[in-house]
């Protein structure tokens, strides 16, 4: 009798694509006199979650917000987001897939985005660094086993922040 077959690994990329953007500028014109260096803030954040059996959405989000003193003066908010259809895989493997695998080909375009429409509201280019997926991930995974304590279930939903 012949063994039955292992079905192979699924990973395809189905979509890339802009899921959000938003570009505020409350203080201008009169900000953009200001001679001071601005300070800028960068958050960044991770979803995934599923949209049909087998298929993801992946969500990579980005605020910038730079300030003069305590004035902005301009705050983006970025989501770019990726489908990707990924089955047979053990639930350990598919969580660092959707937390690490998919934001590292997702970030590239926000970094794009977030550049561009820097570009166009007439600043010079945030340049939003390298991002360790693997180590956020790790991270979340500790928090999560903390929080859990043992034999804790799996998220079926992750969120990095």
């Amino acid at each position: 009798m012949a063994e039955p077959q292992e079905t192979p690994p699924v990973f395809n990329i189905q979509r890339m694509y802009l899921k959000d953007l938003s570009l505020e500028q409350p203080n201008s014109p009169a900000i953009l006199l200001e001679q001071q260096q601005p300070q800028v803030d960068i958050n960044l954040g991770i979803s995934a979650e599923t949209v049909a059996e087998g298929i993801f959405e992946v969500c990579v989000t980005a605020t910038v917000t730079t300030k003069v003193q305590e004035r902005t003066l301009f705050l983006i908010e970025a989501k770019q987001a990726g489908i990707f259809e990924v089955r047979h895989l053990p639930g350990d493997q598919m969580q660092a897939i959707l937390g690490i695998a998919c934001p590292n080909m997702v970030y590239p375009y926000l970094r794009a985005v977030v550049s561009d429409v820097c570009t166009r509201a007439g600043f010079p280019p945030v340049l939003l660094s390298e991002v360790n997926f693997q180590a956020m991930f790790d991270a979340q995974q500790q928090q999560l086993a903390a929080q859990q304590g043992p034999g804790g279930e799996e998220p079926s939903r992750i969120v990095l922040n």
